[in-house]
């Protein structure tokens, strides 16, 4: 039903209520067919028919159009605006409350603008929480809207979103799908930041599906989008993503440079949370790189640590910190400092983000192996095993599972070793 239709239902419903008919309702300003045409949805009545007609009615103009008081309309956009600070704040559960108590407010319902805005956030609140899945059969929802309904920039933010999430879910294919299909139905000679986001998401999607040429050769294209362009935000997500694709094809010192670049921007004009997510992304890429320097990751991860929790990042980002903190210590010859870590992150993780259970259980895996307490690293090790189960099946998972079959060797597990053997190959294809 159109809002049109609904606000000619409205006018009809409170008309009788007035005890009125269309004549009585029209005269002497308007005829009173065309208080039928509207009262049908077949007219579009003018602001000023419309506020003419709430003066009669003994009604709100603001009802008359959202079907609401404004009361009522003032508390709704009241609540999306708490919904979004907690989200933006890092406080992804109660985001997700928040947003889900507005969906559940039938006022909502003939509000379509805010209904849309309370979808959107409730999806990305649901990501942020690790319910991918649930995510994505919102944003493929909003997606299917009528492009004339939703304004351009809101049908890219939601491509990037489902884009994203396929990715992260596994499932890549309808990841590139959605990336290309929106990216084709854009104007790409006119690039945005927004549409850079796009491609810069649908280059990380060919990256992890192994497409590496394509991913090159896109990666450089979107790299001289972005410089054409000259906004921090084209320039971080482009190099941050070129970044990925360069260290994926051995181009190992290219990646940091880019990855430095992007860094560089996002620390004169971006938020503190957002500067330490890179941070801590530029960390991990050191720890491949340059992995004979741990002390400088160490201390650059010991840092991020600190302004991730100083800043309005999720307990996830923490979490994740906290896990290569572990990581980096254990390559070090640590393990009872990689043993803290990896107990501060699982002590974290109250959402459903299972490939990082999975990395906080392997690595308090290691580290208990390393300190000789072998039935605690076989436990720790196993319930890496059960969140690598259910992750999906993608190279991540295969390195995971690599590392948890040599653990389980060095304990004298075989069985179990043999096990994670072949779910590694599975997770490649073989």
């Amino acid at each position: 039903m159109t809002s049109q239709d609904l606000v000619g239902q409205r006018i009809k419903m409170i008309r009788r209520q007035r005890g009125l008919s269309q004549a009585q309702l029209a005269h002497p300003e308007l005829s009173d067919s065309y208080v039928s045409l509207i009262e049908s949805g077949k007219r579009t009545p003018t602001p000023a028919v419309l506020e003419l007609l709430a003066q009669k009615l003994d009604c709100s103009l603001t009802y008359l159009i959202n079907g609401v008081t404004a009361e009522q309309m003032e508390e709704l956009e009241l609540g999306l605006r708490f919904a979004r600070l907690a989200l933006d704040n890092g406080e992804v559960e109660e985001a997700r409350r928040r947003f889900g108590e507005l969906l559940a407010d039938r006022s909502l319902i003939g509000l379509s603008q805010l209904h849309q805005d309370a979808e959107f956030g409730y999806a990305l609140a649901a990501e942020a929480c690790g319910h991918r899945g649930e995510a994505i059969a919102i944003l493929n929802r909003l997606l299917d809207t009528e492009a004339g309904f939703m304004p351009e920039d809101r049908r890219v933010a939601i491509a990037v979103a489902l884009c994203r999430c396929y990715r992260e879910k596994g499932d890549l294919g309808p990841a590139v799908e959605v990336g290309e299909t929106m990216l084709k139905d854009m104007n790409r000679t006119t690039w945005t930041d927004d549409l850079i986001e796009l491609a810069a998401t649908l280059l990380a999607a060919y990256g992890v599906r192994g497409d590496l040429l394509r991913a090159t050769q896109f990666a450089n294209e979107l790299l001289a989008a972005a410089d054409l362009l000259g906004t921090p935000r084209a320039t971080v997500a482009a190099n941050w993503n070129a970044a990925r694709i360069a260290e994926l094809t051995g181009r190992g010192e290219e990646s940091i440079a880019l990855a430095e670049r992007a860094l560089a921007v996002q620390s004169e004009n971006g938020d503190s949370r957002n500067l330490a997510r890179l941070r801590l992304a530029y960390a991990i890429l050191l720890l491949r790189v340059r992995p004979d320097d741990l002390e400088t990751a160490r201390d650059l991860l010991v840092r991020t640590h600190r302004e991730l929790g100083e800043s309005a990042a999720s307990r996830a980002d923490i979490a994740r910190c906290s896990v290569f903190l572990a990581r980096t210590e254990l390559a070090l010859g640590r393990p009872e400092a990689a043993a803290e870590h990896a107990l501060a992150a699982k002590d974290l993780m109250e959402e459903p983000h299972g490939e990082l259970r999975s990395e906080a259980h392997l690595v308090l895996g290691q580290a208990y192996e390393q300190l000789g307490r072998r039935e605690e690293a076989a436990a720790e090790l196993a319930a890496a095993g059960e969140w690598l189960e259910r992750s999906p099946k993608i190279r991540v998972a295969a390195q995971g599972w690599m590392e948890a079959a040599e653990a389980f060797q060095r304990i004298e597990d075989g069985s179990a070793s043999t096990a994670a053997y072949q779910r590694a190959l599975a997770c490649v294809g073989l």
